[in-house]
């Protein structure tokens, strides 16, 4: 049975497609090549994540460009492919897969805009509205195989961090693989959290757990960094240096971390700040923390039980970073660096000596923000 080269595509080769914006641009250059009058298309996945409701690719036929529009979980749904593909011209869309006629629909939205002619009316006549509707059923197949392909990566990356689901959808799931890694540090954790839960309400203590971890993981996220963990208040990120090819490289990389580190630490504290404002508008108690930084070598990969693992780091670097943060209250600072982060940035800091942590052999060089 001979079929049209996209319809032939679609059934052969489009379940390979890397990624959906690859999947609507090789689509349209076929129907472009297949004689379709086409200035754009479009195509819309829901996916599940915490912040991002639907994701729409947008692919202009002039340019093969491709460009994304996010929507949010808490903005108001709208219909960005529709509206984009409007513009141009006009408008052929239809549902992907089950329950095509409904149109609040999860299903894949695929849509495509067509040349005007003069007199204002549609490009797309009995027969192109017929290939179009041919290409709808034909794409289900690998839609759903992308859909789920993108489910899988935002699930992964909203539980492990982007570096880290990449590791594992690549793969690395063997307990005790993993590799060693140079990268800047940061732990934090709030102050008397305890004693604040127990005389705060469940969901007023989530709502503030929530807020704090907004601070702090959106500056890691800002500066290059990864969240590997939330644990109970606290956090482990890490920065981590990018591959070098020479010494004077190495030596610019680890500084790069560094920086960012250092960076990202400055705008938890400009956030907890405007936190504890508005927590004492509402006649809160503020929420005190401390943050340290460490720079050094970890291990990074999978560790855990057999049938239960968990990617994240461990190593003598991380343990000092996690003993350092303890030293932040008896030291009456909220932010703490070591002498290896103070050694890789021109930032100026407050030497507070050398000072011993428990479990770690040698004295740490300690060093503080002249601000704090």
């Amino acid at each position: 049975m001979d079929l049209p080269s996209p319809l032939a595509w679609l059934v052969d080769e489009a379940g390979a497609s890397p990624s959906p914006e690859w999947f609507l641009a090789e689509l349209g250059r076929r129907l472009l090549a297949d004689g379709l009058p086409l200035l754009g298309g479009a195509l819309t996945l829901s996916v599940p994540h915490p912040i991002i409701a639907r994701r729409t690719w947008l692919w202009r036929a002039e340019t093969g460009a491709v460009i994304e529009a996010l929507a949010f979980a808490a903005a108001p749904r709208s219909e960005a492919g529709r509206e984009w593909l409007a513009g141009l011209g006009p408008v052929w869309e239809d549902r992907i897969g089950p329950s095509q006629d409904n149109q609040a629909s999860d299903n894949p939205l695929l849509g495509w805009a067509g040349i005007a002619n003069e007199a204002g009316g549609g490009s797309f006549g009995s027969a192109e509205a017929g290939l179009l509707r041919e290409v709808a059923r034909f794409a289900a197949a690998p839609l759903a195989a992308l859909a789920a392909r993108e489910a899988r990566a935002a699930l992964l990356e909203a539980y492990l961090g982007r570096r880290s689901a990449a590791r594992v959808q690549a793969g690395a799931l063997a307990r005790g693989s993993g590799e060693t890694i140079r990268a800047a540090l940061l732990c934090a954790d709030l102050r008397d959290f305890t004693a604040l839960s127990e005389v705060t309400e469940p969901d007023v203590m989530i709502s503030a757990l929530d807020a704090w971890f907004d601070r702090v993981a959106g500056a890691v996220h800002a500066f290059g960094g990864e969240v590997l963990k939330f644990i109970g208040d606290g956090v482990l990120a890490i920065f981590p240096v990018t591959a070098t090819s020479g010494e004077g490289d190495a030596a610019r990389a680890d500084r790069e971390a560094c920086e960012a580190a250092l960076r990202a630490v400055a705008a938890s504290r400009a956030g907890m700040a405007h936190l504890d404002q508005l927590r004492q508008a509402q006649g809160l108690a503020p929420l005190p923390f401390g943050a340290a930084l460490h720079f050094g070598e970890i291990l990074w990969g999978n560790i855990g039980a057999a049938d239960r693992l968990d990617f994240t780091a461990i190593g003598p670097a991380v343990n000092l970073v996690s003993r350092l943060e303890g030293l932040c209250k008896p030291l009456g600072r909220s932010v703490l660096i070591s002498g290896t982060v103070a050694a890789n940035t021109a930032t100026t800091l407050t030497p507070l000596g050398e000072h011993s942590l428990r479990g770690i052999a040698d004295p740490c060089a300690v060093f503080a923000l002249p601000t704090d």
